[in-house]
C-alpha cells in the first residue's frame, strides 16, 4: 500500500520520492509505528535503464513505497525539468542513517546478500559493525544464500522461515537491481510489517569489503567513476555505453517537459 500523501516526479517510466534523508527516515519510522512495512527502492541511471527495456521492472520500482534519488544525474534532470528533487539520498547513506535512529528505539535488523567469501563473510562482518557503531540496533539475521537460492524451494523456504522466526523491523538486502527487487517482492508477504531495503552493495561496504567513493567524488556526482575504476571489467561497458546515454536521454527528456510546461502557460 503506498503512503497516501506521497509526493513524486516522473523520471522515464518510473516515479522518484521528492523527499530528502530525513524524510526516508521518517517514512520508515512511521510505518513501523503503524504496524506497515514496505518497500525500499533506490533508483539510479542504471535502474532506469532496465527499467526502460522491462516495463514489468519499471511496475516492481513503481510499486514500491518509497523510490529514492540515488543518482546525481536524476537530481540535474529534476532541475531541468522545473520539478527538483531536493538532492541525492543514496542506498549506502541511508543505511547507516536508519541504523541510527534504530538504535534509538530499539529496532531489529537483519541483512541479506552481500559477498560470499569463505575468508571474509561480509554479511558475517557488516553485522557486528552495525552493532557495533550502534548498540542499540540487535541485528537478528546474517543471511547469505548461495547463487539461485530464489529458484530453489529449500534455501527459500528456509530464507522465509527465518523471516518470520526473527520478524526484523528492517531488513537491508543487498542483492543488486533487478535481483534484489524480485525477492524483496516475494518475501513481503512472510513479513507484511517489515521494511526492505535494496541497497545494492551496501552491505560490502559496510563490512570494508568495498570501498566508497570519497566524498568529494561523492558530492559532484562522481561516485560512479569510482565503481568503474574499482570493477573496470564488470562496469565501464554498462556505465559508457548503456547508462551514458541514458543519462542525456533523461537530460532531454526533461528540456521538453520544461517546455511543455512554459507553452501551457503561455
Amino acid at each position: 500500500m503506498a503512503r497516501p500523501e506521497r509526493d513524486a516526479i516522473p523520471l522515464a517510466n518510473i516515479v522518484v520520492d521528492r523527499v530528502d534523508m530525513d524524510d526516508a527516515v521518517g517514512a520508515v519510522e512511521a510505518g513501523l509505528r503503524e504496524r506497515r512495512g514496505g518497500h525500499v527502492v533506490t533508483p539510479n541511471v542504471d535502474i532506469i535503464a532496465r527499467c526502460r527495456r522491462d516495463e514489468a521492472l519499471a511496475g516492481l520500482v513503481n510499486r514500491a513505497e518509497l523510490a529514492l534519488c540515488d543518482g546525481a544525474p536524476l537530481v540535474w534532470a529534476s532541475k531541468v525539468a522545473g520539478t527538483p528533487l531536493p538532492g541525492r539520498v543514496a542506498g549506502s547513506d541511508l543505511v547507516w542513517r536508519l541504523a541510527e535512529r534504530g538504535s534509538h528505539l530499539g529496532w531489529k535488523m537483519a541483512l541479506l546478500g552481500g559477498t560470499p567469501d569463505p575468508s571474509a563473510l561480509p554479511t558475517q562482518r557488516a553485522g557486528e559493525v552495525l552493532e557495533a557503531r550502534h548498540p542499540g540496533v540487535k541485528v537478528v539475521g546474517r543471511w547469505c544464500p548461495p547463487m539461485g537460492f530464489e529458484r530453489d524451494a529449500t534455501h527459500w523456504e528456509a530464507l522465509a522461515m527465518r523471516l518470520r522466526d526473527t520478524r526484523p523491523d528492517v531488513v537491508l538486502v543487498g542483492l543488486g537491481f533487478p535481483k534484489q527487487e524480485v525477492v524483496i517482492d516475494r518475501l513481503r508477504s512472510h513479513a507484511p510489517e517489515t521494511w526492505f531495503v535494496g541497497c545494492g552493495a551496501s552491505i560490502d561496504f559496510i563490512a570494508g569489503y568495498r570501498s566508497r567513493a570519497p566524498r568529494w567524488m561523492r558530492r559532484n556526482g562522481l561516485e560512479w567513476a569510482h565503481r568503474m575504476w574499482s570493477e573496470p571489467r564488470r562496469l565501464t561497458k554498462r556505465y559508457l555505453l548503456v547508462d551514458a546515454p541514458v543519462a542525456l536521454g533523461l537530460m532531454g527528456e526533461a528540456l521538453q517537459r520544461r517546455f511543455d510546461r512554459f507553452r501551457l502557460r503561455g
